[in-house]
């Protein structure tokens, strides 16, 4: 359900993908060759999904890192600074919902101050936590 002036974003990070000429185990046609194990894989990366609610746009961005509050907030980060000015100006909630886990608990102190720091952008956000 959409309001006036709400958006309403979810937002996911998932496990490391490992990248390199691995065998998924799946069929292919052709010569193929990769790897049957992933050891020593030296480059990888983190999706953190931000879909938004309202218009079923999703955006992915990828970190090469760890998956920590700042990569999270970043993402958010992000997705508000692809908006055009008139429609961040039309905006005057965001309801985020994500998981707490332990990159985005309410106890973790990096990850509140970069929340406070990108609220204070704009007039509300709202923070839901989706798990118990």
């Amino acid at each position: 359900m959409s309001s006036e002036g709400v958006k309403r974003w979810s937002i996911d990070c998932k496990a490391t993908v490992k990248i390199g000429e691995f065998s998924r185990g799946g069929v292919t046609r052709g010569d193929n060759r990769a790897s049957d194990h992933d050891m020593g894989c030296k480059e990888k990366y983190i999706p953190c999904g931000l879909v938004d609610e309202d218009s079923a746009a999703l955006n992915i961005t990828f970190g090469s890192s760890y998956k920590t509050s700042d990569f999270i907030v970043d993402t958010i980060e992000a997705k508000w600074n692809a908006m055009d000015e008139q429609e961040k100006a039309k905006t005057s909630l965001i309801q985020i919902k994500m998981d707490n886990g332990p990159e985005s608990s309410g106890r973790r102190t990096q990850f509140l101050s970069r929340m406070v720091q990108f609220a204070d952008v704009f007039t509300t956000v709202h923070f839901f936590s989706t798990k118990w």
